[in-house]
């Protein structure tokens, strides 16, 4: 069968820039970008192009953070998206390599954070599961002392994200993909469950976390996007919304509260 023609919009470096500023991104702010490449058309430099294109919109006093997760580095009894057999699981978790920013490759989040993780100047956070990779004068800040048993929470790149005054963008991401959503989750009773990963000195090491789940996300995203303002455009072909960090973790503490299922309805966590 002979390949199929590319789909549009031919996107450039250039098309993110331009349309990210038409959004209202700002040159010098603070973004937080959940995203999905393959959203924005057919676009020319792939990855590449489109980090280049958000650093374009940014400028050089802006800073670009991206959730760099690898979820991968976690015990083989709570995988589901493949399973593995049980009698592996004592032999996965004696050989699984530690965490390190410098090489750990980031998991399910999509190509554009892997290559900002991977870009001349990026500095990652220190958690061996949801680190952040940042560029810009504010890298240190946002991503230094990510407390190794605080995954989305108050000692995390989120925390700082949402008091330095930063946005989020959602470009072709859904609201399931909303990072800040997570923060809420500390703020609210929610159950404390036992998390296994390589240790930083080779071993295995339990963790006591709070629970954390995107289960009705899209539904609080709703309402939020419904209840607050929310920036709606177009960049290329992908749907792009653009809000604050801040507002996202309020609102989601107040809907999360009513909302949230009873402890003992928690889903168990998947990776």
């Amino acid at each position: 069968m002979p390949t199929p023609p590319p789909t549009g919009p031919l996107v450039t470096r250039d098309t993110v820039s331009t349309q990210l500023r038409l959004l209202g991104v700002e040159t010098g702010e603070t973004l937080l970008v959940h995203s999905s490449l393959s959203s924005l058309g057919w676009v020319n430099g792939g990855a590449v192009a489109a980090v280049q294109g958000l650093l374009d919109a940014l400028g050089p006093a802006g800073t670009l953070v991206v959730p760099t997760q690898s979820g991968d580095l976690s015990d083989p009894a709570v995988w589901g998206n493949p399973p593995v057999p049980d009698e592996w699981w004592d032999r996965i978790r004696a050989t699984m390599p530690a965490y390190d920013p410098l090489i750990t490759p980031s998991r399910g989040v999509g190509v554009i954070p892997e290559t900002v993780r991977t870009w001349p100047g990026a500095l990652r956070s220190a958690h061996p599961q949801t680190s952040f990779a940042a560029l810009g004068p504010r890298a240190a800040e946002i991503v230094d002392a990510h407390a190794p048993d605080c995954r989305l929470g108050e000692r995390s790149p989120l925390a700082r994200l949402e008091r330095l005054g930063a946005r989020v963008l959602l470009l072709g991401a859904g609201y399931d993909a909303c990072t800040s959503f997570h923060l809420a989750e500390y703020r609210i009773p929610s159950p404390l469950v036992p998390v296994g990963r390589p240790a930083p000195g080779g071993g295995w090491e339990t963790v006591t976390e709070v629970s954390i789940t995107s289960d009705r996300f899209d539904e609080l995203g709703h309402d939020f996007e419904r209840d607050r303002p929310v920036v709606r455009g177009r960049v290329g072909a992908a749907d792009a919304r653009l809000f604050p960090v801040a507002d996202a973790v309020a609102y989601a503490e107040r809907w999360l509260a009513l909302h949230r299922p009873r402890e003992e309805e928690f889903p168990h966590p998947r990776t």
